[in-house]
């Protein structure tokens, strides 16, 4: 259940103060925005790190977090810098493509409400069962859909 339908009488500046702290303790917090076709997630509080913001398309709530925390920690921690284009494999359970995200404020609300209009964004696309692309013909993963937020860059040679 979302944190404004189990507290109805909190405003949107209480839940900013809720991801303030959570990126205090955790140095960023995932937001799952639900849908039962077109859900998605996306980190806040890498941007006040200098780094863009992830995000996914199409994944259950817990999938999305694990990932987006995986490849934000490599990022923190790591100092993995993403380009679009870039493929990732995620130890074979996930086959990545980097998008950059074309319009961050359409999606990224909370984000943007925390460090304004600057924010940018990369959507971590993912790769079918039969390693197919959501832009490739036969792509499909039951009802569930993977909107691509962006457009794909020149793949790298």
């Amino acid at each position: 259940m979302c944190w404004q339908c189990e507290n109805p009488d909190k405003t949107t500046d209480d839940y900013l103060d809720v991801l303030r702290e959570t990126i205090k303790d955790h140095r960023w917090a995932v937001q799952f925005v639900e849908s039962d076709n077109r859900p998605f997630a996306y980190t806040v509080g890498l941007h006040e790190k200098g780094l863009p913001e992830l995000m996914v398309t199409g994944m259950q709530a817990q999938t999305a977090a694990k990932l987006l925390n995986v490849i934000g920690g490599q990022m923190v921690d790591e100092g993995l810098v993403l380009q679009p284009a870039e493929h990732i494999d995620c130890g074979g359970r996930h086959l990545l493509e980097v998008v950059e995200v074309e319009h961050p404020d359409v999606h990224l609300k909370f984000a943007l409400s925390l460090y304004g209009p600057n924010v940018r964004a990369l959507q971590l696309v993912w790769a079918d069962n039969a390693g197919r692309w959501p832009w490739d013909r036969g792509w499909g993963h039951g009802r569930r859909r993977q909107p691509v937020l962006g457009i794909r860059g020149p793949l790298p040679t």
